[in-house]
């Protein structure tokens, strides 16, 4: 594969990818030894991935892609932070990423445990869980006063309001995109399918 080199030709070397992995017929490419070799002095992934830490989403499998392929950051619940701002900028402008994929998934933990902490149901004790928690209450709250109350509805919600913070918080990202040499897309992972639906772009993939 040609590394991508604008928004355009990455996303469509995600879905391709998907696709193959949807299909049972992923080509596992750029895994071999020689090519572990070549990139062991420099990275040129084509796209970042801000995704959920949860275990079922390795982004190299779902995506069908090799080493070096993806420069991913994950935590549980795709949550906005200073770090992963940072590193999500580092992608943009150091490794010249022309594409931000921001992954959740159906039946997240993470929004879970915000809508069972709302009804007073949660049992965690973690001082940071609680933080994660606090983090991803607005959305809920949101979500609610819309009038959504499944999980998959309030996770997409979260997706989209993930990237707003993003955008809004790192002036990088903001002047990349205008500039049309970065792409935002939010999307959702079905656990089951494998697939992968977008639900939002920011920029221009098609």
């Amino acid at each position: 594969m040609i590394r991508p080199t604008n928004p355009v030709q990455a996303w469509q070397a995600i879905v391709e990818g998907n696709r193959r992995f949807v299909n049972g017929e992923p080509a596992h490419p750029r895994q071999d030894i020689d090519h572990r070799e070549d990139i062991a002095e420099r990275q040129t992934p084509f796209a970042a991935l801000f995704g959920c830490a949860d275990s079922r989403l390795s982004a190299e499998i779902i995506f069908d892609v090799g080493l070096g392929d993806l420069f991913v950051v994950r935590n549980a619940g795709q949550v906005i932070a200073e770090t992963i701002l940072g590193s999500l900028e580092y992608a943009v402008e150091v490794l010249k990423v022309p594409l931000i994929l921001v992954l959740g998934h159906d039946e997240c933990g993470a929004i879970r445990a915000t809508m069972d902490a709302q009804e007073g149901k949660m049992n965690a004790e973690g001082t940071y869980i609680h933080n994660l928690v606090e983090r991803i209450t607005p959305t809920v709250l949101e979500a609610k006063a819309a009038g959504f109350h499944e999980i998959d509805e309030i996770t997409a919600l979260h997706i989209k309001d993930t990237i707003q913070e993003m955008i809004a918080r790192s002036s990088l990202i903001q002047s990349r995109i205008q500039s049309g040499k970065l792409a935002v897309v939010g999307a959702n992972y079905a656990l089951s399918l494998g697939e992968v639906h977008p639900l939002q772009v920011v920029g221009i993939v098609e």
